[in-house]
């Protein structure tokens, strides 16, 4: 079963995250599937934009924390900076990446959308960084967060205890465009994913690569620093309590 599909739209490639039933959380299934269809999506001489969105009720719910909870502390670190490095891989890529989020972008789904490099959110989408709360500081992603909305107002999302909709994740500067209460957040990605297609690629490739040197700058070691601070943090009995949560019941087969 592929968990990414793949459409076009003329020069755009539309990579859609399709897990709905597990609310298109990043496992190790569906990171397997986003890394190979973006990778392709790069190297196609046809394809000047990457649509990124989600299928099903939100863009993303975040980690999958089945996957986190089941495995041990190293593997969890592992998992956790695969996830970091494809996220910054979006910034780098010599195409642009535009992101639709329409019902929510939760956790780990919330650095993936604010590492594209355009973001396009419906007003009532729901942004929320819920990490802290159970007991551990976001792995991957700070950095690139603090680079769109600076490092003070990506602190107070990273530890705030409620969510933010669409219209003031725009405000903040996390998403670039808001579609109209009318209108899904992916057609209006697409409209601009298209215009931006048609523009000289020589030309749009350059733009993304100047100012992917300021945004990239630090995010690796950055990273790792947040993966190391995450690993410690789930040894501690708040953190490690609510990782329990999500295993899988006994005889459930799920």
């Amino acid at each position: 079963m592929k968990f990414v599909t793949r459409d076009y739209d003329g020069n755009v490639e539309i990579l859609t995250m399709n897990r709905p039933e597990r609310r298109n959380a990043l496992g190790e299934d569906i990171l397997r599937d986003l890394v190979d269809s973006v990778a392709r999506a790069a190297s196609d001489k046809d394809v000047n934009v990457i649509l990124l969105a989600g299928n099903g009720p939100g863009f993303s719910a975040g980690a999958d924390l089945k996957d986190f909870s089941a495995g041990d502390i190293e593997g969890t670190f592992n998992l956790n900076g695969r996830l970091g490095a494809f996220v910054r891989s979006l910034t780098l890529i010599r195409k642009p990446v535009v992101c639709a989020v329409d019902g929510f972008a939760l956790g780990g789904g919330l650095m993936l959308a604010a590492s594209c490099d355009v973001v396009v959110t419906a007003p009532a989408t729901r942004w929320h960084l819920p990490e802290v709360s159970l007991g551990w500081l976001p792995g991957f992603g700070l950095n690139t967060l603090a680079a769109r909305v600076g490092p003070f107002v990506a602190r107070s999302l990273s530890w705030s205890p409620t969510a933010i909709d669409g219209m003031e994740a725009h405000r903040l500067g996390l998403a670039d465009i808001l579609s109209h209460p009318n209108e899904t957040a992916r057609q209006v990605a697409l409209h601009y994913a298209k215009g931006l297609a048609a523009m000289p690629p020589h030309a749009v490739l350059t733009t993304k690569q100047f100012f992917s040197t300021p945004i990239a700058a630090g995010a690796e070691v950055m990273d790792d620093l947040a993966n190391r601070y995450f690993a410690q943090d789930i040894l501690h009995e708040t953190a490690r309590a609510n990782m329990q949560r999500f295993l899988p019941k006994k005889g459930s087969g799920v």
